[in-house]
Protein backbone atom coordinates (compact mmCIF):
# COMPACT_ATOMS: atom_id res chain seq x y z
CA UNK A 1 0.00 0.00 0.00
CA UNK A 2 1.58 3.45 -1.31
CA UNK A 3 0.88 6.31 1.30
CA UNK A 4 0.42 9.67 -0.11
CA UNK A 5 2.57 12.37 1.59
CA UNK A 6 2.63 16.61 0.63
CA UNK A 7 5.16 17.77 -1.02
CA UNK A 8 6.39 19.70 1.63
CA UNK A 9 6.78 16.35 4.06
CA UNK A 10 8.82 14.62 1.03
CA UNK A 11 10.69 17.96 0.78
CA UNK A 12 11.68 17.84 4.73
CA UNK A 13 12.58 14.13 4.53
CA UNK A 14 15.23 15.09 2.00
CA UNK A 15 16.55 17.55 3.69
CA UNK A 16 16.85 15.09 6.60
CA UNK A 17 18.26 12.20 4.51
CA UNK A 18 20.92 14.76 2.73
CA UNK A 19 21.94 15.84 5.73
CA UNK A 20 22.31 12.40 7.75
CA UNK A 21 24.64 11.82 4.34
CA UNK A 22 27.05 14.21 4.83
CA UNK A 23 27.54 13.28 8.01
CA UNK A 24 28.49 9.85 7.18
CA UNK A 25 31.23 8.72 5.26
CA UNK A 26 30.13 9.85 1.73
CA UNK A 27 32.33 10.94 -0.77
CA UNK A 28 29.22 12.21 -2.79
CA UNK A 29 29.34 16.10 -3.88
CA UNK A 30 26.57 18.04 -2.55
CA UNK A 31 24.36 18.03 -6.44
CA UNK A 32 24.89 14.20 -6.22
CA UNK A 33 23.26 14.04 -3.41
CA UNK A 34 20.37 16.50 -4.32
CA UNK A 35 20.21 14.38 -6.96
CA UNK A 36 20.06 11.20 -5.02
CA UNK A 37 17.44 12.63 -3.20
CA UNK A 38 15.11 13.61 -5.96
CA UNK A 39 15.18 9.93 -7.10
CA UNK A 40 14.82 8.43 -3.63
CA UNK A 41 12.00 10.88 -2.80
CA UNK A 42 10.16 11.20 -6.27
CA UNK A 43 10.78 14.81 -6.36
CA UNK A 44 9.92 17.28 -9.17
CA UNK A 45 12.15 19.90 -10.65
CA UNK A 46 10.71 22.37 -8.51
CA UNK A 47 11.35 20.77 -5.43
CA UNK A 48 14.83 19.86 -6.60
CA UNK A 49 15.30 23.28 -7.55
CA UNK A 50 14.35 24.26 -3.77
CA UNK A 51 16.87 22.02 -2.56
CA UNK A 52 19.60 23.77 -4.52
CA UNK A 53 18.81 27.36 -3.19
CA UNK A 54 18.20 26.03 0.37
CA UNK A 55 21.62 24.65 0.49
CA UNK A 56 23.40 27.75 -1.75
CA UNK A 57 21.74 29.78 0.69
CA UNK A 58 22.82 27.94 3.67
CA UNK A 59 26.10 28.37 2.85
CA UNK A 60 26.14 32.39 2.36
Amino acid sequence: MTTIMPQSELTRKAIFWICEMQEGDTDKSLDALIEDAAIRFNMGPRDVEFLQRFYRDKKD
